[in-house]
């Protein structure tokens, strides 16, 4: 492959390399790359998110392909908007790169990027690049739209409605358990990696998606959530969040909880407990949110959403009852 030196380029050239394939999706985009600034107009609320992901700390480059990456950085802070029933239309991109990235390196973590401003329709209206000494960095805004009614917070849950949840949870965890167990084995002993039949827990982890499909999903079945957040920090940390802005209690039932066979044999083969990897894994980007009670027989018809506890009086405390029946207090252990 051949590997072409940024300084060859400058920063100038550079950027104009990785914007030229944009294509503007949103009417609310007037002007994006190009000036010193977006101009964007919205009829609507504007929603805006950002985050931060640095090398060391939210990815490892041995296994994390730089396209993979890419899409992730887009795919999370859409999540964050989607959260907040909002629609998605914009991203800001931030980059700082160390000396060992090349311009083809640069341009497989943007191939992943417009690939997901593709499937989200969001635009890539600006952004930074700078150089780095401590490895790279990437920082996403995004921005959305909703109008006040549509809008969905974290304050809004009330005694006896149901915690919904989407898709299944802990797979990413495990995904990246079975990732640093391949590195150890590979940096100790030389072993190659074998990641064959786990493409679903890998994928949750190197490539997760926003779950776009969830909120159409419920505008088409007539519901609004009364409170919802994305799990990026685990299951038991997020509850807890509705939770203490809600001014709330819950009761969640671990036989309840969605967990994907392939990640049930994961924990297993890592001797970890899946119930665990669900509650505080994290980086499981589905949506945790609480409807209300005459909502329970929609729910029970729709096999995207389940229903996995409901919300108590909040003297009632934070309760997790185990397949056996008892009851504990659930505890934020995953990622602070």
């Amino acid at each position: 492959m051949q590997e072409t030196p940024i300084e060859k380029l400058g920063e100038f050239a550079l950027i104009n390399e990785i914007t030229k394939n944009i294509q503007i999706q949103n009417t609310s985009t007037l002007k994006g790359v190009g000036d010193d600034a977006a101009v964007l107009s919205f009829s609507e609320k504007v929603v805006t998110t950002t985050d931060m992901l640095l090398e060391g700390i939210h990815f490892d480059l041995m296994y994390t392909p730089l396209k993979h990456l890419g899409y992730k950085a887009v795919a999370i802070n859409v999540s964050d908007i989607l959260a907040m029933n909002a629609t998605p239309s914009q991203i800001l991109l931030s980059i700082a790169v160390d000396k060992r990235f090349t311009v083809e390196m640069i341009e497989d973590f943007m191939e992943g990027v417009h690939y997901a401003c593709e499937k989200y329709r969001v635009d890539l209206v600006g952004g930074d690049t700078t150089s780095s000494l401590t490895g790279f960095a990437i920082s996403v805004t995004a921005i959305g739209e909703a109008t006040e009614e549509e809008l969905c917070y974290r304050d809004g849950a009330k005694p006896n409605e149901l915690i919904c949840v989407s898709g299944d949870l802990g797979a990413s965890y495990l995904g990246l358990q079975l990732l640093e167990r391949e590195k150890a084995l590979f940096e100790k002993e030389g072993v190659q990696p074998d990641l064959a039949g786990h493409d679903y827990i890998l994928e949750r982890q190197l490539k997760p998606e926003a779950r776009q499909d969830i909120i159409a999903l419920l505008k088409k079945l007539k519901l609004k959530p009364t409170s919802m957040i994305d799990i990026s920090d685990g299951l038991a940390s997020d509850i807890l969040q509705i939770c203490k802005t809600s001014k709330v209690g819950c009761l969640l039932y671990e036989d309840k909880i969605p967990i994907d066979y392939t990640a049930y044999n994961m924990a297993e083969e890592l001797n970890i407990n899946a119930t665990t990897c669900a509650l505080n894994g994290g980086e499981d980007y589905e949506l945790l949110f609480t409807l209300p009670l005459d909502a329970h027989d929609i729910i029970e018809k729709t096999p995207e959403i389940q229903t996995i506890g409901y919300i108590t009086e909040e003297t009632k405390g934070h309760i997790l009852q185990t397949r056996g029946g008892a009851e504990v207090e659930l505890k934020a252990q995953g990622w602070k």
